[in-house]
């Protein structure tokens, strides 16, 4: 297995990582999502907005796998691809940051790196922790991730350390695209500016994002384009630095401002 490093998508492709298209999705009589576009492009930052109900769950679910949608495609660089289960959009190189974070808290952070992927040595197949340590610590400094050490446990670090290496763990492992949910809602205000340098480094290594976001703030902090859902319908998509914050606010509420 090669060293950890944070992957880098090619630029100058104008092939979009990744293409949902007319994406319906009905769980029996009640429609989740009505129809959704949306193509997402190496290096850039999407933000996907809407009150709860919209089908922001919907969608992640059905980018990471859980869900097949009841119509429309998925391209993965131009391919169409059909996912059964999450392992399979792992297989495409989709990694999604969950608000629960989905650590082991017991267990050590290099440990939590390579959860389910753990690196063994020798015929009985030991493991290398000697070899997951210094891995861990060279993706940690490279995202700047302020840990104690790699062998630290999960349960004695702060929220945004624990969430950095929840994002660490997935840019790792991420090689087409990244799914962030709420990254910073448990966060205060300096841990959340940690993880919002997190995303932007991923972002200057030309690694598209999917940020799925409550703040308004951070959304127009972080995104290139923001795409709004509103009852499970596809409202719009606007340049974030196009629109404003009343544009979108009017978007997802369905209320002049």
């Amino acid at each position: 297995m090669p060293a950890l490093s944070i992957p880098t998508v090619a630029s100058g492709d104008v092939t979009p990582v990744l293409s949902l298209q007319g994406i319906h999705k009905a769980f029996g009589a009640i429609v989740a999502v009505e129809r959704f576009d949306l193509d997402i492009f190496a290096g850039e930052v999407v933000a996907l907005v809407g009150d709860n109900g919209a089908g922001k769950s919907t969608l992640v679910k059905i980018i990471a796998g859980f869900h097949p949608p009841s119509a429309g495609r998925v391209l993965i660089d131009g391919a169409e691809v059909t996912m059964s289960d999450p392992s399979d959009s792992q297989a495409l190189g989709i990694q999604v940051v969950y608000q629960d974070l989905a650590l082991a808290d017991n267990q050590p952070v290099y440990m939590n790196m390579f959860l389910g992927k753990e690196l063994v040595k020798g015929p009985l197949r030991r493991l290398d922790r000697k070899r997951m340590v210094a891995e861990t610590e060279t993706l940690v400094k490279q995202l700047d991730v302020r840990i104690p050490s790699a062998k630290a446990t999960i349960r004695d670090l702060s929220g945004g350390q624990r969430q950095g290496v929840a994002i660490a763990r997935a840019t790792h492992w991420a090689t087409k695209l990244v799914l962030m949910d709420e990254p910073t809602a448990a966060l205060g205000v300096a841990e959340t500016a940690k993880v919002e340098k997190i995303i932007e480094t991923l972002k200057a290594r030309n690694l598209p994002i999917l940020l799925i976001s409550h703040s308004l703030d951070q959304v127009f902090r972080l995104s290139d384009r923001i795409c709004v859902l509103r009852r499970g319908k596809q409202i719009g998509i606007r340049e974030t630095a196009k629109t404003d914050n009343n544009e979108i606010v009017s978007m997802i509420t369905g209320l002049s401002t």
